[in-house]
């Protein structure tokens, strides 16, 4: 990639007003939720008011290069039922951006093996459109908190429990906040003694009944996810989460209806949209990821709630949100059981966020456009410091 073609480095001399804000769309990343990152990322890109913002879009590999990529949304959606990948959209196939490590500078350089480094300017906030490990699990908040630069959503604490459902739910329970029966295994226990690990679940499925789902504990998008009715097939949902993270959850099956809200922090504090109902998926058993993005049936916006339990999964999805210390926006997922009950089963801190995702359909209702809550999440993150705040 030749330098002329690069984004250039805002200029600014006395008599010109003031620059606009410059966004860095950061997408992708090394987690098996890469391509619906690409996906997500596309339809912010889409989005972004560019009479206000600059906009700088860098792509994450599957190898965890950071690469500069075309500021192309049409280039970033499911097609044939296939997902987008980095690889496909970066300029270069070696060259890589760096963010600046020192809170004094936010330039960023792009360089390429035999060439001089080019300065691409300053980058005035993140929005980090990254899915689950190495990127909405803490690691990217970090370094940007090391770097000082703004960034949309959950702070590094925030981010790292919203990524690890265990801990998600020790802080619900500590905060009195309805969960449902669990079971960890940790990586030692599964490596070192299979069948004491296999003995627990069975203990737990007598006291919980089959069927149990087993997942990933540090997971999204229902990747690496089985339900199973009984110990046969058991070893292989264990392996097949563990392929996308050696420790696994293991939940017993809370007959009930899926509902979903929202929250996005206002001036004021945070507010919750109105939920909505996540209905079966034909050809499914479950919410599955072909489920949620390739085979997916319209969400029920707004759920049809009483008042009284709307008012009660709005109190309660603003409670998680406060009990583990949330930024900018997050999504609640509860199931309202047979005995009508909401018992909370995750947030997540950075949600799907095309336009027909349920976390902005959610919004919609609530009269805040799509455009206008991209808008609102840099306009908050652009005014909240990084450090202890």
């Amino acid at each position: 990639m030749s330098s002329e073609n690069l984004p250039q480095s805002p200029e600014q001399s006395p008599e010109q007003p003031l620059r606009k804000p410059r966004v860095a769309v950061v997408f992708g990343g090394r987690s098996s939720e890469h391509g619906i990152s690409v996906v997500t990322a596309g339809a912010v890109l889409r989005a972004i008011d560019r009479t206000k913002y600059d906009v700088l879009p860098i792509g994450i590999t599957r190898d965890g290069r950071w690469a500069l990529t075309a500021d192309e949304p049409d280039r970033m959606a499911i097609t044939d039922r296939r997902v987008p990948d980095v690889d496909q959209l970066a300029d270069s196939v070696e060259g890589g951006v760096v963010l600046p490590l020192d809170p004094s500078s936010r330039e960023v350089v792009y360089s390429e093996p035999g060439s001089v480094p080019k300065a691409l300017g300053e980058v005035d906030v993140v929005f980090p459109m990254l899915h689950g490990p190495y990127g909405e699990d803490g690691t990217l908040q970090g370094l940007l908190e090391l770097s000082g630069v703004p960034y949309v959503g959950a702070g590094v604490l925030a981010s790292a429990v919203g990524q690890d459902k265990e801990y998600m739910k020790r802080i619900f329970i500590s905060f009195g906040l309805p969960v449902g029966p669990y079971l960890v295994i940790r990586p030692r226990e599964w490596e070192q003694d299979e069948s004491g690990a296999r003995a627990r679940i069975a203990e737990f499925a007598g006291e919980h009944g089959w069927p149990l789902f087993i997942k990933p504990a540090r997971g999204g998008s229902s990747m690496g996810i089985t339900k199973v009715n009984s110990f046969e097939g058991l070893d292989e949902a264990i392996e097949e989460a563990r392929r996308h993270d050696p420790k696994i959850l293991v939940e017993s099956l809370l007959r009930g209806r899926e509902i979903e809200c929202g929250v996005l922090e206002f001036e004021d504090g945070p507010r919750a949209s109105v939920p909505a109902e996540i209905p079966p998926v034909q050809a499914h058993e479950y919410y599955d990821f072909e489920a949620k993005y390739i085979d997916s049936t319209p969400g029920i916006v707004p759920a049809p709630l009483t008042p009284e339990e709307t008012a009660e999964v709005q109190r309660l999805a603003v409670a998680a949100f406060e009990a583990t210390s949330c930024e900018g926006l997050v999504r609640a997922d509860f199931f309202l059981t047979e005995e009508g009950q909401f018992v909370i089963n995750e947030i997540n801190t950075m949600p799907g966020f095309t336009p027909i995702s349920m976390y902005p359909q959610m919004w919609e209702k609530s009269g805040v456009s799509y455009p206008e809550l991209v808008d609102r999440l840099l306009t908050a993150a652009l005014t909240r410091s990084t450090g202890l705040r």
